[in-house]
């Protein structure tokens, strides 16, 4: 299957090239030429198949053409080793909690998926060292940076804001080492993100290192999400709940919502989807007025949703055909404060003693203010509370447990190189290893 740049100013690409580029000469983000259907037989049986067998089935519909069956099935199941396990909160809405892979957080699966997917395309073409480059407002850095830890080949850079993500976050993706050098960056997300994009643009840094990305820029990390959607619906076929879902999701850089639409595109009967944004709510003001307006972003309790600009908007206006009426037809919006966060946390725990964390939080109280009768609800548990216990401790008052996964993170020692946010500094630095 081929590929096109939502800017429509370059030509078609093969998925290699999608994935070794990252990112369209023309500053667009590549889109599949066609998004397949699944069968209708497929989803009379999704409720009698395993996470890991679902997500080869979409998997297939995705990269089939451009990767053969056996590679691409051992991909899968190497990348997909845990389970994303439905939890009821209330009657009527359940949690999908994401966070059972190695940094306990829903990126684990596009993090691995594509340091799989591009190490293939390395050994098979017999490419010198790729870099990713990767822009992080929390748990991106540290699911890249893990997924790709030892793989020969490839050498990841995560450009993080300074003081600006959580202590256990920061240390999953500074203690690595080996092959992941992180840079703290002077600056915000967007900061870090427009270092990305300007590296990848530019001519002289191209020609000299073969840069990628490997946040939801790049089709390999963003298009693997879909597979969770098409469990969470097998796991509502089971319980006989599969009518009316609505699936809201904490939205950031808003490639986990797209990797959705994808979904719904294919075929996946999900009623409507809410974005759930904190303060950093330009896709609802956009829903609300039709107009994109982008602004520097605003530092919240939920962190990883901290974006001014988010990337894959440009992806969401190119699958709705650019319509905001259609867009509106299947997505609606809602924004909270982190006063507002704070309370969904601790009025679930004490009520219902099950522990979000502060982007949960929202898509939790936007599913508990907006779903209808004989509706039901599915949010996305993006990360464990326990990546954010110095926040959630003083919303509950009461202490977290830490994972074991999580305290091996912590016993390492941080080792990061600063960074400004000038893009000549960042230039240099790169053209200097």
């Amino acid at each position: 299957m081929n590929y096109y740049s939502t800017n429509h100013q370059t030509p078609e690409v093969s998925l290699e090239e999608a994935v070794v580029k990252g990112l369209a000469a023309d500053k667009g983000l590549y889109m599949p030429c066609s998004i397949a259907a699944l069968t209708q037989s497929f989803y009379e049986q999704a409720d009698s198949l395993s996470f890991q067998e679902i997500a080869y089935r979409v998997a297939d519909a995705f990269f089939g053409e451009d990767i053969p069956a056996d590679t691409l099935k051992q991909i899968v199941y190497d990348t997909l080793n845990f389970d994303v396990p439905l939890v009821p909160v209330t009657e009527s809405i359940y949690s999908l909690e994401l966070f059972h892979g190695p940094t306990l957080a829903f990126k684990d699966v596009g993090g691995r998926f594509m340091a799989r997917l591009l190490s293939y395309f390395i050994q098979k073409e017999g490419k010198r060292q790729v870099n990713v480059l990767v822009a992080t407002s929390g748990d991106t850095g540290s699911a890249v940076a893990n997924g790709f830890l030892g793989v020969e080949g490839i050498h990841v850079y995560v450009l993080y804001p300074q003081g600006k993500v959580s202590e256990i976050q920061e240390k999953q993706f500074t203690t690595l080492g080996q092959n992941i050098t992180a840079l703290e960056v002077d600056g915000t997300f967007d900061d870090c993100q427009a270092l990305v994009k300007a590296a990848f643009m530019d001519k002289e840094l191209n020609e000299r290192l073969q840069l990628t990305s490997a946040n939801s820029i790049n089709v390999a990390r963003f298009l693997p999400q879909a597979f969770y959607y098409f469990y969470a619906y097998a796991q509502l076929k089971r319980m006989g709940k599969a009518e009316n879902a609505v699936i809201c999701v904490p939205s950031g850089n808003f490639g986990n919502i797209t990797a959705g639409l994808f979904g719904k595109r294919m075929g996946l009967p999900v009623k409507r989807f809410i974005a759930a944004n904190n303060r950093n709510d330009i896709f609802y003001q956009y829903l609300k007025t039709g107009i994109y307006t982008p602004r520097p972003s605003i530092a919240t309790i939920a962190n990883a949703m901290d974006v001014g600009d988010p990337s894959n908007f440009a992806r969401v206006l190119d699958l709705y055909g650019h319509s905001h009426k259609a867009i509106c037809e299947d997505i609606s919006g809602a924004t909270y404060t982190d006063e507002q966060i704070a309370e969904t946390i601790r009025l679930v725990w004490k009520e219902r003693r099950y522990l979000l964390d502060p982007h949960g939080a929202c898509g939790f109280r936007a599913l508990a203010e907006g779903l209808q009768p004989h509706e039901t609800g599915v949010f996305l548990e993006t990360a464990h509370p326990a990546k954010f216990k110095d926040t959630v401790e003083r919303i509950i008052g009461e202490p977290v447990p830490v994972p074991e996964k999580l305290q091996a993170f912590m016993r390492g020692e941080k080792k990061s190189l600063p960074m400004s946010k000038d893009f000549a500094a960042f230039k240099q630095f790169l053209m200097g290893r």
